[in-house]
């Protein structure tokens, strides 16, 4: 089978995919890091949400930690992309450790707006997966103020606010779909809910959305090379049986490829989260390859060309 007079045994292949600029950015704070001070180098927590960066990182001198008290005194830590609290920060500097931020300045941007929304006096209504590192981080910055909304929850459960105006905020990984569905909720509980001055889903997660919306409907099979920590690649999955495609899997890289997902397939799509190397991409391609699956048709949605500097820390240092 085959579908809109895409021939069969083609690959379709969504671009922009893979790395953004924040993943960038914090892989090669750990690269520069190690580089700079020499190993052991500890990270909080997964700097990226993949399971191949980490491992590589890993085999490098990162040692990667859950909790802070895993670190000894006067160890280089690094914050993960992710984001911390404030509480974590100030645990770092009692203990005297060497901190190097790697949060996405997108991520960055939210807090800010936390702190903005809870000094002004707003109720803050967090659309996004609690537990989650960013979510986490986020709610730190203004515990007292932050409810967590899960997009797919009721808004009929929340409380009353007592006349106060709420703001709503988000996750930065989140599908634009499910956060606009859940704002439209969250409107119809609370009218007078404000709107941040900028949307918080960050540019490459929708960038990656678009392209698979773009490349849904001409698939038959639609695999997202992604780890399953990864909650934008996991919402890759998601939007592409939402506009269209069949059957659509999460991978972590070729080994994942199972020939039953193959039968009576004709055109196969091909994304990766935005923490998953191209490497990783490449190597599908050469599976599907020897699969059948030989010809190969970008579908490009847009440019990317934004870049993030490094700490001032590691700035102008080789």
């Amino acid at each position: 089978m085959t579908t809109s007079g895409t021939p069969a045994g083609t690959v379709l292949l969504a671009a922009p995919r893979g790395y953004c600029a924040g993943v960038e950015r914090a892989i090669e704070i750990v690269e520069r890091a190690l580089e700079l001070y020499g190993p052991p180098v500890y990270v909080r927590k997964q700097i990226v949400h993949n399971q191949h960066v980490v491992a590589q990182l890993a085999g490098r001198g990162a040692v990667f930690v859950d909790e802070l008290d895993e670190c000894p005194d006067g160890a280089t830590v690094i914050f993960s992309a992710h984001g911390v609290s404030p509480a974590v920060r100030g645990e770092a500097e009692r203990r005297g450790l060497f901190t190097i931020d790697g949060t996405c300045p997108l991520v960055a941007k939210v807090h800010a707006e936390a702190r903005r929304y809870a000094g002004s006096g707003h109720p803050i209504l967090l659309i996004g997966h609690a537990g989650h590192e960013e979510v986490d981080g986020t709610v730190g910055e203004a515990p007292a103020s932050t409810r967590v909304f899960d997009p797919a929850a009721d808004p009929a459960s929340l409380p009353d606010l007592e006349g106060r105006s709420p703001v709503w905020l988000s996750q930065t990984t989140l599908a634009v779909e499910e956060v606009e569905a859940a704002v439209a909720g969250l409107r119809s509980r609370y009218p007078d809910l404000h709107d941040p001055p900028s949307e918080d889903v960050c540019y490459a997660s929708s960038n990656r959305q678009r392209a698979v919306k773009a490349i849904a409907p001409r698939c038959d099979l639609l695999l997202v090379v992604g780890s399953a920590n990864s909650s934008n690649s996991v919402r890759l999955v998601e939007v592409a049986l939402q506009h269209g495609t069949p059957a659509a899997y999460l991978i972590d890289d070729a080994s994942g490829l199972r020939p039953e997902w193959f039968a009576g397939v004709g055109t196969v799509g091909l994304t990766a989260g935005a923490s998953a190397p191209e490497t990783l991409v490449s190597g599908v391609l050469a599976a599907l390859a020897e699969r059948g699956y030989a010809g190969v048709e970008e579908v490009r949605v847009a440019e990317e060309t934004i870049e993030f500097t490094l700490p001032s820390v590691l700035k102008g240092r080789s």
